[in-house]
This record gives C-alpha cells, structure tokens and sequence, in this order.
C-alpha cells in the first residue's frame, strides 16, 4: 500500500464521536485509518478518548485496558491517558501521559475534574518519527492552554505539534482555534489537532473542528460536522522559510525572562 513519503508527506487526521462502547469505537477508527491509507497518507491521529469516554469516573476507570493491537495513532486507554505514536508494525513507539489535567468548573455548564481518574505526565516527549522528516512534539487536549510545553518542545525540535482533543462544547466555541494558532504561530511549528465531535453520551458534547494549522498560523485543513478526516501536507521547507524569515527562536531574551529548558526526558523511535 503505496504512503506519501516525499518532501511533503500527507498526514490524515480523524474526528470520532467515541462513547463508553469501545468495541464500535475501535470499529470507526480502523474504517478512518484503512481510509486514510487509501489516500496515502503516512499519518493518521486520532482525537483523545478514540478508544472510549466513559459516562463518569468509575466507567471511565472500568474501561480501562490494554492497548488495542490495531495500528492506530492516538491517545489510548490508561490511567494516566499517554497519546501514544505507533510505528508502521504497531509497534509502541513512545508515550506521552497529559502533564495537565482539566479540574475545572464553568458554572451552570461544564465540570470537570480529570485528576478522579488520571495521573499527570512527569517528562515531555518530542519523539523522532521515520515516516515523516521531523519530530513530533505530543501534547494532549489541556495541555493546549499552556505555552510553556509547546515552546520546550520547539526547543527540543519539534516541527509538528499534536494535540489529540476532546474538547467541550462551551471552551471549543470560544477557545479551540485561537488556541491551536497561536501555539503554531509561536512555535512556527504545524499543529495537528484530531477532536471528538458530537454527543459520546447523555452528559457531554464535544466541540469537534478538527484541524492542522501551518507554521504561519493559517488553518490548512479542517473536519465539517461528524465523524471524518481531514488531510494536509507537511511542508518542511516552508516551515523554515518561515523559521528564517521571522527568527524568534534567536531572539528571545533568556537574560530577561529566563529560558523555557529543553523537556525533563524525550524518547526516539
């Protein structure tokens, strides 16, 4: 099966409405993958919670199991929900647990309190990938809201971010794509964010708008209403024409405010 591995690799990108049965769950994602692979795409992320999203935290804790054998890419089920990159062969290639947790309360709309069934990440991970020339910084879903990773994944040379997502419907609509293009305009990194869409139960609904955005900032692919994906190519050298052209990383001010290190721990492939 012929995959786009030229000097601009096609990547695919899912947007899934998972809910607590995991068995239809894993169903909808290995159509989207064995779609994507069609399209030759080297690529494919999948959103947080592809394999289930439980109705409350003792489901959640209940569904919890070993990784699915199929190729996927995404974060999988664990108490410490890592995204976790899988190579051509499935094999585990690196994990990543969600360094922040969502404990948060939007009066009268959405509350969440993730730390009731997650452990947070220790390290960062910013794995080298062979089916794309670059290294992929992952992040997961929270984890957007705060610069500070993406910047020291940028530092540890990241070129694509990930952000597997399942965000509310409430904080999508206000924050999700400003967010994703500030992060890749900061970085002057590709953002990846694959979303849940739609209702997964009775008591939530996620956002969707699954999209990849350019070093520049500009959305270059984005999920419509439902289950899909989107695809984009991966363009190193107009990444660093743009990293040439507007050389922030050479012009921060360390002295000043101090430097965002490199991460505490990365894995290669």
């Amino acid at each position: 099966m012929a995959v786009s591995l030229g000097p601009k690799p096609l990547v695919a990108v899912g947007q899934v409405t998972s809910t607590p049965d995991k068995e239809q769950n894993f169903s909808g994602c290995a159509a989207l993958v064995r779609a994507a692979a069609r399209q030759g795409a080297c690529l494919v992320f999948l959103p947080e919670g592809f394999d289930y999203i439980g109705r409350d935290s003792a489901q959640t804790l209940s569904l919890v199991s070993p990784t699915s054998p199929a190729p996927l890419r995404g974060p999988v089920a664990h108490p410490s929900a890592p995204s976790a990159p899988l190579s051509l062969a499935g094999r585990l290639a690196a994990a990543y647990r969600k360094t922040h947790l969502c404990d948060v309360e939007l009066e009268g709309r959405v509350t969440m309190k993730e730390s009731s069934f997650t452990n947070p990440a220790m390290s960062c991970v910013c794995p080298d990938c062979p089916l794309v020339p670059d290294q992929l910084g992952l992040s997961i879903c929270y984890d957007l809201r705060f610069p500070e990773i993406s910047l020291a994944l940028r530092h540890a040379g990241a070129e694509i971010l990930t952000y597997p997502s399942a965000f509310t419907f409430p904080t999508g609509s206000a924050h999700w794509e400003v967010l994703l293009r500030a992060r890749a305009i900061e970085t002057q990194c590709y953002v990846v964010a694959a979303a849940q869409t739609g209702r997964n139960h009775e008591g939530r609904m996620s956002y969707g708008h699954t999209l990849v955005a350019d070093p520049w900032g500009t959305v270059v692919a984005q999920c419509s209403e439902g289950p899909g994906l989107c695809y984009a190519e991966i363009d190193l050298e107009y990444l660093h024409r743009v990293r040439r052209e507007i050389p922030v990383q050479s012009h921060r001010r360390a002295d000043l405010y101090g430097t965002v290190g490199k991460p505490k721990a990365t894995q290669g492939i």
